[in-house]
């Protein structure tokens, strides 16, 4: 059976990631390139020639604004070296099943609470980067929900679940293009018309399971095909479903194995970790520079925005 060039290809190498980031002065001159690709602009008043000042900040000629490379990034006012947050983005995006704070905190050499800022507010570039894309054409969709079991009401509903929309875009061939993991308020009508607003493409053909609140798509721009299955076994094994039903088990198993637990304000973060790896697994070398080009974009997220995450995005 042949191999699959996805799932094996080279990718980089931590000896590769060392040799291109292991300095802060390597890592200085990446970011700046990503910021400020055609040379610096003042964020005060975008005129593009400026100076480097010897303790490292870069002033303006026309206003002599005075800022640094970091300032207004995902990096602002950080302590931290660029080379601790740029092993942590390798980490983060060349790990499949994802990377715990505290595992984060051990491998940076840093504490645990500085480990789970570092984290999310490298999550949130993730979170904001994906709002913005659309799946289209064939897409396989079901609800889901993230939360163990705890005392009180059970199923649907039960405050410590927290719903959420599986996608999978497929090509011609069947196979898993693109995913969307979006956490939702609830599978209402209502709720998922402003899903399908905002993450699906017009004309896309959507594939759903009984549920009514999918009823959503049964009106143009879409093209719905239900598939009124019922529950265990037989909706799991509907090959309609094959390859979103393959991906909430790969993100359960991850938020078991990997997190144990996650809090609900914080699963969009968490679904978007997964979601943004899986739609650029086709070049893993490419994974850090594409990073960070939004990371250089992504504003500052103080520690207190990352404590009041929204419940859902």
């Amino acid at each position: 059976m042949a191999r699959n060039p996805i799932q094996f290809q080279a990718g980089l190498s931590l000896p590769a990631f060392l040799a291109q980031y292991g300095t802060e002065a390597q890592c200085q001159a990446v970011l700046f390139q990503h910021r400020w690709p055609r040379g610096f602009v003042c964020p005060d008043c975008g005129n593009t020639t400026g100076c480097r000042l010897s303790r490292g900040h870069y002033q303006c000629h026309r206003c002599h604004h005075q800022t640094s490379l970091i300032a207004g990034t995902i990096f602002h006012a950080t302590h931290l070296p660029l080379t601790t947050w740029f092993l942590a983005i390798y980490l983060l995006t060349h790990r499949k099943s994802g990377i715990s704070a505290l595992q984060l905190s051990r491998e940076l050499g840093v504490a645990y609470n500085t480990a789970w800022k570092l984290k999310h507010k490298l999550l949130q570039v993730m979170h904001e980067r994906n709002q913005g894309e659309k799946l289209s054409g064939r897409i396989e969709l079901d609800d889901a929900y993230l939360g163990g079991e705890r005392p009180g009401k059970r199923g649907r509903g039960a405050k410590h679940k927290f719903p959420f929309v599986a996608a999978v875009q497929t090509d011609e061939e069947g196979h898993p293009q693109r995913v969307q993991l979006r956490r939702v308020s609830g599978f209402t009508l209502a709720e998922i018309r402003r899903y399908a607003q905002q993450a699906i493409a017009p004309g896309s053909q959507v594939i759903s399971d009984g549920l009514g609140c999918f009823r959503a798509f049964d009106i143009p721009p879409y093209v719905h095909e239900r598939h009124i299955t019922g529950g265990g076994r037989a909706s799991v094994e509907n090959p309609a479903f094959n390859w979103v039903n393959t991906l909430l088990g790969n993100v359960k198993n991850a938020i078991t194995g990997t997190y144990h637990a996650i809090r609900g304000q914080h699963a969009p973060r968490y679904l978007a970790e997964f979601e943004y790896r899986f739609n650029r697994r086709y070049d893993l070398k490419a994974m850090i520079p594409r990073f960070l080009t939004v990371a250089a974009r992504t504003p500052p997220m103080p520690y207190r925005f990352l404590k009041l995450a929204e419940s859902y995005a």
